[in-house]
């Protein structure tokens, strides 16, 4: 069986008396691209969180890359990368300084640094841009950079929150070469999206709804799961929805 980047087990987060996420069980594979998707609300986003090691699980639990994240989830952070939907990056620096300013964060120095920056640059293709300040770059130039950012310390794992919301079907097509190319390399990659072209790309979907699992398997399989034999998975997402809505 081919080893585990991400296990949980019964993971589970309350906040007072709202369960956000209930007895979460996945099993994902390294080297996978795996998609986490449901409606606004459904867990997605907390669930991240907890594997991130940036939220105590209430119950349950959960290893990234060998680690517990009960354990020792500040370890968590120097094994994963991270990308969220909002630009986090500094707008007021360029493209190079930012690259540079966290190649500093993650400990990278001399050739080793130099090295890894130019490995990094190329294969984002961010060579034309690395004078430009992050504030004047679209909104795909913005997360090429953020995803870059996100890489200079080769993790193992990176976890992608709805990272091309906003941005133009080109970019996101980009984007997507990108992060199947680094599956190749071997980099397991946990995306949420809301874009059902971009569910289709991954290997496997888990399907939430109101914090806890309906659905896993390929996007064909997730889609037969919720909504039967011939149901595309925009189906089955608009039937999740209108579930929820009731």
């Amino acid at each position: 069986m081919t080893q585990a980047a991400v296990e949980t087990h019964d993971l589970t987060r309350r906040f007072g008396s709202v369960t956000a996420v209930e007895k979460l069980t996945l099993r994902i594979a390294t080297g996978e691209v795996f998609g986490l998707l449901g409606p606004n609300g459904s867990g997605k986003t907390t669930t991240i969180r907890m594997l991130c090691g940036l939220l105590e699980p209430s119950e349950g639990g959960a290893s990234v890359a060998g680690i517990d994240v009960t354990v020792a989830p500040e370890r968590i952070k120097q094994r994963i990368g991270y990308m969220s939907q909002k630009f986090g990056l500094y707008e007021d620096l360029t493209v190079a300084e930012n690259l540079d300013f966290y190649a500093g964060i993650y400990g990278l120095t001399g050739a080793a640094r130099r090295e890894r920056l130019r490995q990094v640059i190329e294969f984002i293709g961010l060579g034309t841009r690395l004078g430009q300040l992050a504030a004047e770059l679209s909104g795909g130039w913005k997360q090429r950079l953020a995803l870059g950012c996100a890489l200079l310390h080769r993790p193992p794992v990176l976890f992608l929150d709805e990272p091309t919301a906003g941005v133009d079907p080109a970019a996101r097509r980009n984007f997507w070469r990108a992060i199947h190319e680094l599956a190749r390399q071997g980099t397991t990659v946990l995306v949420t999206t809301h874009y059902m072209d971009e569910a289709e790309r991954c290997g496997r979907l888990a399907m939430l709804s109101g914090g806890r699992l309906i659905a896993l398997g390929t996007p064909a399989e997730v889609a037969a799961q919720v909504g039967g034999g011939g149901t595309t998975l925009e189906d089955a997402f608009i039937i999740l929805q209108e579930r929820d809505e009731r």
